[in-house]
């Protein structure tokens, strides 16, 4: 039993054959109509030029009946309505002009058999002359005819099922695709649509989305049991450390792996889901900097508007201007620009010996720590990815700048990237 999908695609087919062998058809008739004319032409000029010599010596019944023309007298010969004959009288008139002069009136023939009437020059009254035309046939139709309008119906439908259940669904599979690959969602679930093999294909990537889904969620699940477990004992250590002689060096272990566990958490978490808000980036930062001291920070800021993620983008400037503080020398500047028509920047300085660009690279990479510029209590080689991951989901990257100003770090996005 034929699919649904089948019958359709045969029924499309189908349809598109008539159609194309109907307009061949009337194509074909046509042509063939206009060759009939033509042909006609001469002998229905040379009987005229015959009937107007005779009529100058026999009158019109006589020659009738001598020469087997069939005349009739009279200024108001049987008219015909068919648009078919009227249009045919004028293609006829077209031929005949081109061959006798004066130009002879054609007009379309009333009647059981078409035809038309030609008027004769007669010197006495008017002079009609009938001239049969062949009716149209309408038999079986002409075999290349209708193996051209198979061919045409196949062609259309097979066009319309390779865009329909083909082309279609795999343009929607690879915007789903490309959503997933920015850590989205599917805006709208796939419909089960198009031939078996893309179906089975995007059966395929439902299941490894919801696969992806389900271990998305136990991440998170696991990244907040982590988060509450350690909170806990570390709080505990503090209590049972307080009055020890040993509580300052202690805590500052305590704050170490605070710092450790947040920036992972961070940096497993991405944060992608959270959403973009318009704000004016310059007295965002400026608020974000003020519990630094003054001398420790100078601000160089262009008054912007951005479309941005206020938490995610604080924790990567934040991370810059601690990674400023604890490797660079101060004072440290954090500038802000705008980058081309639709983008901004920000810098963030200090006077350190920063980053070679071999190194770069390396210090872009998760878990990587540089001994040259980075290290101490409570570095785990996150900030700077963290910040990375951040300036490219704000259409961005970070870059590294050394001249004599100092080192800088420069966070780059563009201004509508999160919309």
């Amino acid at each position: 039993m034929a699919s649904p999908a089948a019958a359709k695609y045969a029924l499309v087919g189908a349809g598109v054959s008539a159609l194309s062998l109907a307009l061949l058809q009337a194509l074909l008739a046509q042509r063939l109509e206009r060759a009939q004319i033509i042909q006609l032409g001469p002998e229905v000029a040379f009987n005229l030029r015959l009937g107007e010599l005779a009529l100058d010596r026999l009158p019109p019944a006589a020659l009738s009946r001598l020469s087997g023309l069939p005349l009739r007298v009279g200024a108001n010969p049987p008219l015909s309505r068919d648009g078919r004959l009227q249009r045919q009288a004028r293609q006829l008139q077209q031929e005949l002009c081109r061959q006798i002069t004066p130009c002879p009136p054609v007009l379309p023939a009333a009647g059981e058999r078409p035809g038309v009437w030609v008027e004769l020059l007669s010197p006495l009254e008017p002079v009609w002359l009938f001239t049969p035309l062949d009716a149209s046939r309408r038999g079986a139709p002409d075999p290349l005819l209708l193996g051209l309008a198979l061919l045409a119906g196949s062609i259309s439908s097979s066009l319309l099922y390779l865009w329909w259940e083909v082309q279609r669904p795999l343009q929607q599979l690879e915007q789903a695709l490309a959503q997933v690959g920015n850590s989205e969602s599917p805006a709208a679930p796939l419909p089960a649509s198009g031939s078996g093999a893309v179906r089975r294909l995007t059966a395929r990537f439902k299941a490894m989305v919801q696969r992806l889904a389900a271990n998305e969620r136990e991440r998170s699940t696991m990244l907040a049991g982590i988060a509450h477990d350690l909170k806990s004992p570390l709080t505990r250590l503090r209590l049972r450390l307080a009055g020890h002689a040993e509580q300052q060096r202690a805590e500052a272990d305590l704050d170490a792996l605070e710092r450790i566990t947040a920036q992972f958490l961070l940096f497993a978490g991405g944060g992608d889901a959270e959403p973009a808000v318009e704000l004016p980036l310059d007295a965002w930062l400026a608020e974000l900097s003020a519990p630094i001291e003054p001398d420790q920070l100078s601000l160089d800021l262009e008054p912007l508007q951005a479309n941005v993620q206020p938490t995610a983008l604080g924790r990567a400037v934040g991370n810059l201007i601690d990674n400023a503080l604890s490797h660079g020398r101060p004072p440290l500047r954090l500038v802000l620009r705008r980058d081309g028509q639709d983008g901004f920047r920000i810098e963030v300085w200090d006077h350190g010996e920063g980053i070679s660009a071999e190194a770069w690279p390396q210090a872009l990479r998760p878990f990587q720590r540089l001994d040259h510029a980075r290290g101490g209590t409570g570095h785990c080689g996150l900030g700077l990815a963290i910040a990375s991951r951040v300036a490219a989901f704000h259409g961005g990257g970070l870059e590294r700048l050394d001249d004599e100003k100092g080192f800088a770090v420069v966070f780059k996005g563009l201004t509508r990237s999160c919309d």
